[in-house]
């Protein structure tokens, strides 16, 4: 068997590797004496691998691999030629597959390598949005990581319309159309990853626009238990879970974790005997097992207009992506009154202004009361590394700030910065949640359509803890930082 040890590869064997414009085939993995070893896929691989032998005068001895195992050793010497500062930062091109549109190699373009780089970085860093944005004289590439925005690099202003053009031909919009908003999407693999990538260009005074959102299709979606919730939390969700109909609602501004926390609710209860159907815009993760349908507003096919036909489809439980008007809310509600257990979003601030806010777009509260089983509030925080946990005191103003939201911490936990957390101090985030269970004092209240302040106030005396408790137990916990709470619960 055939060792890999990409350190023992000199810089002559990498240089050659790297020059071929299509290394899906092959690769070397070790390399001693006058003999290079290779992982190849097929007789192709293998007289790649004989040619870079002889190219160098050395012996070429090779393995035959399957590509997943390819791509894994690609994926490999990347992260192994990242750290090695003896060579160039131009290895990024080696994790392309070439099957998909970012199809590079040794010679393309420098536009072609560079929007391949950021997209590689991105991924590596965990970015879930890229922006290409334009500013006064310089053409900026941000990453969004963990929620917060920060810059990746700068570039001269003149390559801005060089670099969307390329994102416009990988998107598959039009090229030559600059006056409006454009929509498109790229899937890629990555090394052994499949990497969907939504693209929104815009134009703006600055020239226009690009903005990626990253959706890795091989990442594992999060359980239900990894989510965030706490055990009586989860007890209470999993129950509702089990109702054979009516409507669980979670809310939250954009970005706030809603639809994770579905999918991961779809995850815990999808079985054979289970019929489960979503409609989604767009679709994020594709689940095995789950009918999934992409909503289509130029053939007619929108949320509302879907769970009517859903219903045709003898499902058990449908999966709404949003409930964005009045005629989607009535539609979600006739379908769990039938029979069947509707999850859904809504962009509201908090779970108690949720049912003010349907009654405000025309549902009437009998039907509220009578179909919503519980709704949950959600927000995101950034969660603490564990691998640099640091006790930290509280300074008087950040104190004074904390007291006001109902905090009395003196000392909490924070990531100081390691190897593991880029110095960030930081890995991933978490959810902090509020669960509203509709109580029989909630139902009075909808019915007498009370405000959300009154409703908020029925649900706590009820035993709901609210976003800003579930925040303070997380940071007494050490997952979290008060700041993180304070920045969450202001929205």
């Amino acid at each position: 068997m055939v060792k890999v040890n990409f350190s023992t590869l000199s810089e002559d064997i990498i240089a050659l590797y790297r020059k071929f414009s299509d290394k899906k085939s092959f690769i070397p993995v070790y390399s001693e004496n006058d003999r290079i070893y290779f992982w190849v896929l097929n007789d192709e691989g293998a007289k790649k691998a004989d040619y870079l032998g002889i190219k160098l005068n050395k012996i070429s001895v090779v393995e035959r691999k399957n590509k997943d195992a390819i791509l894994k050793a690609m994926e490999g010497i990347y992260s192994f030629l990242e750290e090695d500062s003896a060579l160039d930062e131009k290895n990024e091109e080696l994790l392309i597959d070439e099957d998909n549109i970012l199809e590079s190699s040794y010679s393309d373009a420098p536009i072609v390598q560079l929007v391949n780089k950021t997209i590689i970085n991105a991924v590596k860093q965990r970015a879930s949005d890229i922006h290409f944005e334009g500013k006064k004289d310089k053409f900026n590439i941000r990453f969004r990581i963990d929620g917060i925005l920060t810059e990746y690099h700068k570039y001269n202003k003149k390559i801005q319309e060089s670099v969307i053009s390329r994102i416009k031909v990988m998107a598959g919009v039009d090229v030559a159309e600059s006056r409006r908003p454009q929509d498109g999407v790229i899937r890629v693999n990555i090394g052994a990853k499949t990497i969907d990538i939504r693209v929104s260009v815009i134009p703006t005074v600055s020239g226009e626009k690009a903005v990626l959102r990253i959706l890795d299709a091989n990442q594992d979606m999060l359980s239900l238990s990894d989510v965030g919730l706490d055990s009586e939390s989860l007890k209470l969700f999993r129950d509702k879970l089990s109702y054979p109909n009516g409507i669980i609602l979670v809310t939250g501004p954009t970005g706030s974790g809603k639809t994770t926390t579905l999918y991961a609710a779809i995850r815990d209860i999808a079985t054979v005997k289970k019929n489960i159907l979503t409609i989604e815009d767009p679709i994020e993760y594709r689940m095995d097992g789950v009918a999934q349908v992409q909503v289509n507003p130029k053939i007619g096919l929108t949320f509302d207009k879907a769970l009517k036909y859903f219903l045709r489809q003898d499902p058990d439980i449908i999966f709404v992506g949003e409930i964005r008007d009045v005629e989607t809310a009535k539609a979600a509600i006739s379908a769990s009154l039938t029979g069947h257990l509707v999850l859904s979003t809504l962009h509201t601030n908090d779970a108690s202004t949720t049912l003010a806010r349907l009654i405000d777009m025309g549902v009437e509260p009998f039907l509220l009361a009578s179909s919503i089983l519980m709704v949950i509030g959600q927000r995101l925080v950034r969660r603490n590394c564990p691998h640099c946990l640091t006790d930290v005191e509280v300074d008087y103003e950040t104190a004074d700030i904390i007291k006001q939201y109902g905090m009395d911490i003196d000392r909490y936990k924070k990531g100081a910065g390691c190897k593991y957390c880029r110095d960030s101090g930081v890995s991933g985030r978490i959810g902090i949640f509020e669960i509203m269970d509709m109580t029989e004092d909630i139902k009075k209240k909808i019915m007498k359509r009370a405000d959300a302040k009154e409703i908020e106030k029925a649900a706590v005396i009820g035993g709901m803890k609210t976003i800003l408790a579930n925040g303070i137990k997380k940071v007494k916990a050490g997952v979290t930082i008060p700041e993180e709470i304070i920045l969450a619960t202001r929205l």
